[in-house]
């Protein structure tokens, strides 16, 4: 059996965005359901792209996919408690990246859950993977992080 690993803190990551949860994220168990976890990775990160002018969701001749992912729990959240998702870059590539995002419960500062998921630059048509853009390693190079 392996120990498991601590929660990471709010200074273990590089940027932040702030994400409000909704009623229908709670189970039948009176908490927020595994995969409403995985939505706000999404949303973090995509939101984060979007901002910064890496991802253009309507008209842009590249988009990114998600092919790996993985969560770990650590504590309950539920409505109505605000999320702030952290996210780092654990791996930078020459057409994926690896993102690592913790979720925090209202000021929580450890991580009430951490995942990564890992988003492959395609080509918007072909669905072939392209390098990043000089732009986009701009963006996503101050988010690395050393193992």
């Amino acid at each position: 059996m392996t120990e498991r690993n601590l929660p990471g803190t709010r200074s273990d990551y590089k940027v932040f965005r702030t994400i409000g949860t909704r009623w229908s994220d709670n189970d039948t168990y009176g908490h927020m359901n595994n995969v409403v976890h995985y939505s706000l990775f999404d949303t973090a990160v995509n939101g984060f792209l979007i901002q910064n002018g890496v991802l253009e969701i309507k008209r842009g001749s590249e988009i990114f996919v998600v092919v790996e992912t993985g969560c770990r729990y650590h504590a309950e959240m539920t409505f109505p408690d605000v999320v702030t998702a952290g996210i780092r870059v654990a791996k930078l590539g020459n057409s994926s990246v690896r993102y690592e995002i913790g979720l925090f419960r209202n000021e929580d500062e450890t991580a009430a859950a951490e995942g990564f998921f890992v988003h492959v630059n395609v080509d918007r048509l072909a669905r072939r993977p392209v390098h990043f853009s000089n732009a986009a390693r701009r963006v996503l190079e101050p988010l690395l992080v050393q193992p």
